[in-house]
């Protein structure tokens, strides 16, 4: 309940205003209050998830630190693409920048070699539990590791459109977009797997806010590259 809003709330704020400084496109006081209301609603969702299960959680300061790490990590690399495509020519780049569909091959072959050095150092020196291995691993049934690769699919596909779309509507407003993942997860966290059936009453109020904040914020984000 707290990692997720630090992680997410940072990388939110701190990559939309990287993005914004490096090309300006779209409507500032739109496009930062669209932040806003986005970063509001991630700490409702944070509210509603601690509401639901309980107050006898208590904050890791690893965890904490972990979040903190991940949202910067999160908020610099879509900056990086970007610098690395042409966003005004799409079909004919300059010389020495990329298309978005180049850009997207070199970031996912980067992610698929960096995966077996990070996965075999945190294999052996987990940051929680004991250690594993690799044929724990390959000891998963098929169903297990089709949902992990649908994940990746699903992912890189939405980033694919994401670059794209940074074309039209500057990588900042892209980016910030992009965090509406956010709410999906929320739907179905609600909807689809029930994850407040048995939650107190009070925790409506804050599941309710957390959506009006979400698509207020996203409306903002959508108008400010009009």
């Amino acid at each position: 309940a707290v990692a997720f809003p630090v992680g997410i709330g940072l990388a939110l704020v701190l990559g939309v205003l990287l993005n914004y400084s490096a090309a300006q496109k779209g409507d500032p006081m739109l496009l930062f209050g669209g932040v806003a209301m986005i970063a509001i609603a991630i700490v409702l969702n944070a509210a509603a998830y601690k509401k639901a299960g309980g107050s006898d959680n208590k904050i890791s300061s690893k965890g904490l630190g972990l979040s903190l790490v991940a949202g910067l990590l999160m908020a610099f690399f879509y900056r990086f693409i970007a610098a690395s495509m042409d966003m005004e020519n799409f079909q004919h780049p300059a010389v020495g920048k990329m298309t978005p569909y180049t850009a997207v091959f070199i970031f996912s072959a980067g992610i698929f070699i960096s995966n077996f050095v990070f996965n075999s150092i945190l294999i052996k020196r987990p940051f929680s539990g004991p250690p594993t291995s690799y044929k724990e691993y390959f000891a998963g049934s098929f169903r297990t590791h089709l949902t992990g690769i649908s994940g990746g699919l699903i992912w890189g596909l939405g980033n694919s459109f994401n670059l794209i779309a940074a074309g039209k509507a500057g990588p900042a407003i892209s980016y910030g977009l992009g965090q509406g993942a956010t709410l999906i997860a929320a739907l179905w966290g609600v909807f689809v797997w029930k994850e407040f059936r048995n939650a107190p009453k009070k925790t409506n109020t804050f599941i309710g806010a957390m959506f009006f904040f979400f698509v207020a914020g996203l409306a903002m984000l959508i108008y400010a590259g009009s």
